[in-house]
Order: C-alpha cells, then sequence, then structure tokens
C-alpha cells in the first residue's frame, strides 16, 4: 500500500473510532404501553435502563408485561440500529464493514 492510501486509511479509521464514540454516547430512549416500559439504549445497541410502571405488574397477567418490554427493547434496538447505520455509512460509503454495525 502506498503512503496516500496509508493516510487516507487511517483518517477513515480515526474518524470510525470518533462515530463510535459518539454513538456510544448517543442515548435513545423508546416506550411501548404508552409509556408504560421504557427502555433506554445507546448508539451501539446497549440497553442502559428498563423502567416499568408499578400499574402494569399484574400477577395474572405477566405475559402482557412481558410484551410490552419485548416490544420495546426490539423497537430500541431497531433504532439504535438504524442510527448505527446511518452514522456509519456516511464514512463508509455504504460499504457494509462486520462488526461496526
Amino acid at each position: 500500500m502506498n503512503k496516500f492510501m496509508m493516510q487516507q486509511a487511517q483518517k477513515l479509521q480515526e474518524k470510525l473510532a470518533k462515530a463510535q464514540q459518539e454513538l456510544s454516547d448517543t442515548i435513545l430512549e423508546v416506550s411501548s404501553g404508552g409509556g408504560a416500559v421504557t427502555v433506554t439504549v445507546n448508539g451501539q445497541q446497549q440497553i442502559k435502563s428498563i423502567k416499568i410502571s408499578p400499574e402494569v405488574v399484574d400477577a395474572d397477567d405477566v405475559e402482557m408485561l412481558e410484551d410490552l418490554v419485548l416490544s420495546a427493547v426490539s423497537e430500541a434496538i431497531s433504532q439504535s440500529q438504524e442510527l448505527a447505520a446511518k452514522q456509519l455509512g456516511g464514512l463508509t460509503g455504504g460499504i457494509k464493514i462486520p462488526g461496526l454495525t
């Protein structure tokens, strides 16, 4: 690889590292059931917290609560993946690099 290509690769690596740090610092909050369950996730699909409103905790209907949690977690991860793809896709020119998104 010539010197110019090495410099370009290093610049891209630095931009990717910065973008990944920004994604790590970006927090998304998603809720389901009208706010009954709220999931907080960062731009790297790491779940930071799950909050459950006491009103939806019903020992006779645990399945509903499970569905609300699953729905909120799934949507939070989906939004986080979209954010990461948008932010990193611009840097890589649309090339999918394993482990980045």
